[in-house]
């Protein structure tokens, strides 16, 4: 029986590419930008997509000269303002596995969910040069830190709602870029100290009165026709240890236990703000 010529050629070809595939040198193809962003998960991939467009808006924006409004604001010695705003406070704590010998309870403690307070405050801002000024920001904080206590033991829940007004004064260096149309990016820094007025209503855990936090944050100014408007995101990281180990005002053993039972606690905060100057 006699092959046809052309199922002869096609059978050939087959051979050659499958040769071919078997000994050449595999090729490691690295992923795309597309293919990266099309396997994102998909809040991730929103969050990406709304900094790609705000970045791409501000470039566009930057592009074309614009009549600046209030042109000679930034030429002051002194700025004032005020500002309001909110946050979320909570504490970092460290547990030490402490088990009580009379009864065997071992305690965890944790923040169980986001703590969302508000804020308010006056602003001083002391020009030193064309880009660097010196902020001083008496602040008001209105907020509470919730803990959520566990017995490894029992499995018994207890909680705790730390609410915290605390009177803090922030001193910060503020370095910004130059300005551009009417708006003028920056980031700031600095030491804040912070004085709480209701810890002695604390009760499982109770927190010292002052706190110092280091804080990095970064806005921007937006110079509108009457003001400056000025959004920023700012945190907050605790230098020291919060927790009030000596509690004197307890007496029984099954009270005093949630405090043996962690070594070190420090704030921290995320703040949202808008100041108006």
């Amino acid at each position: 029986m006699r092959v046809p010529a052309l199922y002869i050629n096609v059978l050939a070809k087959h051979k050659r590419k499958r040769a071919t595939a078997l000994y050449a040198k595999p090729h490691n193809k690295t992923p795309t930008g597309a293919f990266i962003y099309k396997n994102m998960r998909p809040t991730l991939r929103y969050i990406v997509s709304l900094c790609l467009l705000l970045c791409l808006a501000l470039s566009v924006s930057a592009q074309t000269r614009r009549v600046q409004n209030k042109p000679f604001i930034d030429q002051r010695r002194l700025h004032y303002g005020f500002f309001f705003g909110i946050h979320d406070q909570g504490l970092s704590l460290q547990g030490n596995g402490y088990i009580d010998p009379t009864t065997g309870q071992q305690w965890t403690v944790k923040n169980d969910h986001t703590n969302f307070g508000f804020h308010v405050g006056v602003l001083g801002e002391l020009k030193i040069n064309t880009y660097v000024g010196l902020r001083l920001q008496p602040t008001l904080y209105f907020g509470s830190k919730h803990l959520a206590f566990l017995d490894q033991l029992t499995g018994q829940k207890q909680s705790q709602d730390m609410k915290s007004t605390y009177i803090a004064l922030p001193v910060l260096a503020k370095i910004a870029a130059p300005r551009w149309n009417n708006y003028r990016p920056y980031v700031i820094a600095g030491i804040n100290p912070m004085y709480d007025l209701t810890t002695k209503k604390h009760t499982l855990l109770r927190a010292k009165p002052l706190a110092v936090n280091l804080e990095l944050g970064m806005g921007c100014d937006f110079y509108l026709p009457f003001f400056k408007l000025i959004p920023e995101l700012k945190f907050s990281l605790g230098l020291a240890d919060l927790l009030d180990h000596k509690r004197e005002d307890l007496h029984e053993a099954q009270d005093i236990i949630y405090t043996r039972s962690v070594d070190k606690a420090t704030s921290h905060f995320v703040t949202l703000t808008l100041y108006f100057e």
